[in-house]
């Protein structure tokens, strides 16, 4: 059984495995942290997030400094898809951002009926739903007291 975890991760129960939702690909055990199962991109985040004043005259130009802060993403190694990004000092390991008691889910999806992956619709595809908002209106005045 396939229990969707983000819109493009999943565990298989059975196999206790994080899978990619698009294609399936195994990105190791699903007691570990997935990351360690993807491809992954290190990047300066200059390159994402470009200086707002020149680089030439100021020191701090309102630009991530690459000494400080990287961008970590994340590709499953099967299909490409981007699965997810962090900002980390350099050389800092990946972070553990979810850790599942793979028992409880077992136990708690034994005693439940119908399809994880239609029961919980976290994308990708077409079974995508996004609940439409009403428009924001203003209740408040903007007359002087």
């Amino acid at each position: 059984m396939r229990i969707p975890m983000t819109e493009y991760l999943a565990i298989d129960l059975d196999s206790e495995l994080w899978l990619c939702r698009v294609c399936e690909h195994d990105l190791g055990d699903a007691r570990g942290n997935y990351k360690e199962g993807t491809l992954v991109y290190d990047r300066d985040p200059r390159e994402i997030h470009p200086s707002i004043l020149d680089p030439e005259k100021y020191e701090y130009t309102f630009a991530p400094d690459p000494l400080f802060c990287r961008i970590l993403e994340f590709y499953c190694p099967g299909c490409g898809t981007q699965i997810e990004t962090e900002y980390t000092p350099p050389g800092h390991p990946p972070t553990v951002d979810m850790i599942w008691d793979i028992d409880a889910l077992k136990k708690q999806w034994a005693d439940r009926e119908g399809d994880p992956e239609t029961l919980i619709n976290y994308g990708p595809g077409e079974n995508a739903i996004s609940e439409p908002r009403p428009p924001h209106t203003h209740s408040h005045s903007h007359a002087q007291h």
